[in-house]
């Protein structure tokens, strides 16, 4: 359903279920409700329900750390001692191998509770690297294209995915998916002075990953850190720069989501490269990376587009024939 007409509701009595039911059902008969809803029945609802979990369990191990960080803080000097100046996954590994015993103890009680959150906080910890491993596995397979876009890794394709549904040809436009994701500029201009501010509404998690992508590339990428210093130059402040890229970033998304281009398949990259005798620091030196990135290419969990590409090409001259594209 289409939200509510929020000027005939206070007319009408204003909110309940009952007369918000009645306006659903006149929308619908009268024609006026042409929103499209998700389909929730293919991969990125998959992706959702994993989301969820993974959010729950990071809140929980967030929550064991630091109630071991407050523990440790007002143990007995005896436990403190042994804690002292390590990390916190030095802490937790240290605690989960105590054995306290049965004594009734501070110094025993201290050591059985820091134990107890420690394995806690190692149980959620793999039960999170294991649903964030789903959830990436299942962005590769739903819109690599996605993955491959620069700034973009699994967290914010994810969310991207979910805002635009397993449906996304429902909005009719890159104009639908800007206002889904609350990127459409909002008109904030005064007499003379013409400007425009952050739109407050839309899908948050959206917003939040297409300003993590904006400001990724304004670390990373050339060619935004040429706009931003042009953008700079024009009198824009860093507010106002992050909504444009955003805007764009929106524009280019929904092109990805709704015709997602084909990219280099990288399945046999390995193969291709040991037939012809390359080491993954060889191939690395030549395209300026580092072997770890080439590694994570070839296993499919890196989908940089364009090192795929130059790593594609370069193999071409290199090995005895092109691997498959």
């Amino acid at each position: 359903m289409n939200r509510p007409n929020r000027q005939l509701r206070r007319q009408r009595g204003g909110k309940s279920d009952p007369v918000d039911a009645e306006a659903a059902a006149r929308a619908a008969a009268s024609g006026q409700a042409t929103a499209v809803p998700k389909s929730g029945v293919g991969p990125v609802e998959c992706i959702r329900m994993l989301q969820v979990a993974r959010r729950s369990a990071t809140k929980a191990r967030t929550q064991a750390a630091n109630q071991i960080h407050s523990l440790v803080v007002t143990a007995p000097e005896q436990v403190k001692h042994q804690l002292k100046g390590l990390t916190l996954k030095a802490t937790v590994q240290v605690c989960a191998r105590w054995r306290p015993g049965q004594e009734q103890t501070t110094v025993a009680s201290a050591k059985k509770t820091l134990r107890h959150l420690a394995r806690r906080y190692q149980t959620l910890d793999t039960e999170i690297d294991e649903l964030e491993a789903d959830i990436r596995r299942l962005c590769a397979q739903t819109n690599p294209a996605l993955l491959a876009a620069k700034g973009v890794g699994p967290d914010t394709a994810a969310a991207l995915l979910v805002a635009a549904g397993d449906n996304p040809d429902r909005m009719r436009s890159e104009r639908s998916f800007a206002a889904l994701c609350g990127t459409s500029p909002v008109q904030a201009s005064s007499g003379q002075i013409v400007r425009h501010r952050l739109n407050q509404g839309g899908n948050r998690k959206a917003n939040s990953a297409l300003w993590r992508i904006a400001t990724t590339r304004m670390r990373n990428d050339a060619a935004t850190q040429q706009y931003v210093a042009r953008r700079q130059a024009e009198g824009k402040n860093r507010k106002e720069i992050l909504r444009c890229l955003k805007r764009h970033i929106a524009r280019e998304t929904y092109r990805l989501l709704t015709n997602p281009p084909p990219i280099p398949n990288c399945a046999r990259l390995r193969t291709r490269r040991q037939e012809a005798g390359i080491t993954i620091t060889q191939a690395a030196r030549a395209l300026g990376t580092h072997p770890t990135r080439i590694s994570a290419l070839e296993l499919g969990r890196d989908h940089n587009h364009q090192r795929a590409t130059r790593y594609h090409d370069w193999l071409r001259t290199h090995a005895p024939s092109p691997p498959p594209i």
